[in-house]
């Protein structure tokens, strides 16, 4: 191998690996090791190269010391002397339970290339090997093909593949199932976790299914599920043939949390097809180094977000309801961001690394999430296809055409041509909805788009003999400040940006009464929408009081409805869209 990589986990208390690279056949005076600064499906610049340290470099394993000098943040150069084999050595730290990581602990090890195992620029094309030195009860986990055992080596015909291949090591608990005789592993890695192993083989078997049906194929002969189970938010990173997530370690019960589990795991294996095969040809060869650009993040991301939640629809893990109440929720999120109308879904695509991993307090009211208005716009676009196709094509039309002429044969998608591929997918003019709704900030109208179904889409009515009283509304996010109310951000054109609120504001008192965080909502409750109130707040630590008036909620939750007399193709293009029949309203008493 011309790239030999050896991990040592020397110091797994301290949370520190040693490694080495022999670098075999060099010709040059020079050659520099390169360490990531982010990594493909994280679309901001991270820096790895802060992990690291120790380093030297020696003229094969036991020569001279070579110098080896940093240029840049994450490039250091050696100096061969003319020997044709080195060993760079370096030490890295790492302790991140996260689905990009490096992590080594007592009785674990994970590796992610981008954050340990740097490149050799000239090589980067070449084979590489990695030698894993760690205790012989430790089960070495990754889609990599093994070609030693002692010990553990595993092997990668580039660089990049070896990037897209985390390699996992410990004791985990390995489940193994074969959908369409395919073996996918489920990897658990962590202590605790409150799942059911039967339960999780059945239904990420449903998943997968239901996957390889929606697009009719299945590039891997082999997947992995590395599913590390701790006490971070859930995430996830999707590979070439595998995905690595965290999820909380009771994240399995009750039902809600397991749907967003299941949610989750569909979004990372739907990547499978969209964004680790069918992807912007901008994304052809990777720059590690720096920025990458498209505009095409929203359906790389928000589509994959919508064919997710179908997929769990399709394979049963979703009822039609459930299925409907998701996209309800989403609608509202939307209707809730102003941002929505002042950055199109190309803009927040192409500005991802700027803006979407690094929010600030004026963020709602100037971008977007690509993931939430990206699937709102995949869902719009497949059932305008439909209608206007009288449901002889859909989104899912559009999705295999891009997976046999792109995908499959690794094509890229270029910037600007979505539009036409959507077209000769379906034979319908789609130009003027991206204009409008991908180019441009024009809102998505959700009654039009509900109509195409036969439903309507409105505020979710309060339960009979609900008397709670409304509260009033500020139009500000706020957070627990050690019991104090904090404000993170205000809304455009909202009660509380009318009378001066600003992020950062602690507010102590409404009309004179002391108030907490625990309080705050039951206070609210009390004043309903028209209400005068003055505001005490203390602002960079000096004491301010706000004359404010509240208005009216944003609604809580949304629902969709069935239209009283909707067109038989809406009721025919419902039953395709959601799997179910078309059921008129239930009268009251029925």
């Amino acid at each position: 191998m011309p790239v030999r990589y050896t991990v040592r986990p020397a110091d797994p208390a301290g949370h520190v690996g040693r490694f080495s690279i022999d670098v075999d056949g060099l010709t040059e005076a020079t050659f520099d090791v390169v360490v990531p600064s982010w990594v493909p499906g994280s679309y901001h610049i991270v820096n790895y190269s802060r992990g690291f340290h120790g380093w030297s470099a020696r003229g094969g394993p036991d020569g001279p010391a070579l110098p080896i000098e940093r240029i840049d943040k994450g490039r250091w150069r050696v100096s061969t002397g003319g020997a044709p084999h080195v060993r760079v050595e370096y030490s890295v730290y790492g302790h991140e339970a996260l689905n990009e990581s490096f992590d080594l602990t007592p009785d674990h090890l994970f590796v992610n290339a981008a954050e340990c195992l740097p490149f050799v620029e000239p090589l980067r094309d070449e084979p590489v090997e990695v030698a894993l030195e760690v205790p012989a009860d430790w089960r070495v986990v990754t889609e990599l093909p093994e070609v030693g055992s002692h010990p553990p080596r595993v092997r990668a015909p580039d660089y990049d593949t070896l990037l897209d291949n985390p390699i996992d090591v410990g004791r985990p608990e390995v489940l193994t199932i074969h959908p369409r005789g395919i073996p996918h592993r489920i990897v658990l890695c962590g202590r605790g976790g409150n799942y059911e192993a039967h339960l999780l083989e059945e239904d990420i078997g449903k998943i997968v299914e239901a996957t390889i049906r929606f697009v009719g194929d299945s590039p891997v002969a082999s997947y992995t599920f590395f599913f590390h189970l701790t006490d971070v938010p859930d995430g996830g990173l999707e590979h070439a043939s595998s995905t690595s997530c965290v999820f909380p370690r009771t994240t399995f019960q009750p039902a809600e949390s397991y749907r967003r589990f299941l949610y989750v795991t569909s979004h990372e294996y739907f990547h499978l097809y969209n964004v680790k095969r069918i992807r912007p040809a901008a994304f052809d060869r990777f720059d590690y180094t720096r920025e990458m650009y498209t505009r095409l993040l929203w359906w790389m991301e928000g589509a994959t977000d919508y064919f997710a939640t179908l997929v769990l629809r399709r394979a049963g893990l979703l009822t039609p309801t459930q299925f409907l109440d998701a996209e309800a929720r989403l609608i509202a999120l939307y209707r809730a961001t102003p941002g929505r109308r002042f950055q199109s879904l190309e803009d927040v695509s192409f500005g991802a690394w700027v803006d979407l991993y690094f929010p600030y307090e004026d963020s709602p009211n100037r971008s977007i999430s690509y993931y939430l208005k990206g699937h709102l716009v995949a869902m719009a676009l497949d059932l305008e296809l439909r209608e206007r196709s009288d449901g002889r094509a859909s989104l899912e039309t559009v999705l295999r055409l891009l997976w046999q002429e792109y995908g499959k044969v690794g094509r890229g998608v270029g910037e600007a041509e979505l539009p036409a591929i959507v077209s000769r997918a379906t034979g319908i003019d789609v130009a003027e909805f991206f204009r409008r709704y991908v180019a441009g900030t024009e809102d998505l109208d959700f009654d039009d788009i509900a109509r195409r179904v036969g439903l309507s889409v409105a505020e979710k009515p309060r339960p009979p003999g609900d008397e709670m009283p409304v509260p009033g509304h500020l139009g500000a996010r706020i957070e627990d400040a050690s019991g104090l109310v904090r404000v993170t951000s205000v809304l455009l054109d909202s009660p509380g940006a009318r009378g001066g609120l600003s992020p950062g504001d602690e507010i102590v008192a409404i009309n004179g009464g002391k108030v907490t965080f625990a309080q705050f909502g039951k206070a609210m409750e009390g004043c309903p929408p028209g209400t005068p109130l003055d505001l005490t707040v203390f602002r960079r630590g000096w004491l301010t009081t706000l004359a404010v008036t509240t208005g009216p909620p944003p609604p809580e939750k949304l629902a969709f409805s069935p239209l009283d007399a909707p067109t038989d193709l809406a009721r025919r293009i419902y039953g395709e869209w959601v799997g179910a029949p078309w059921e008129p309203a239930r009268k009251p008493g029925s």
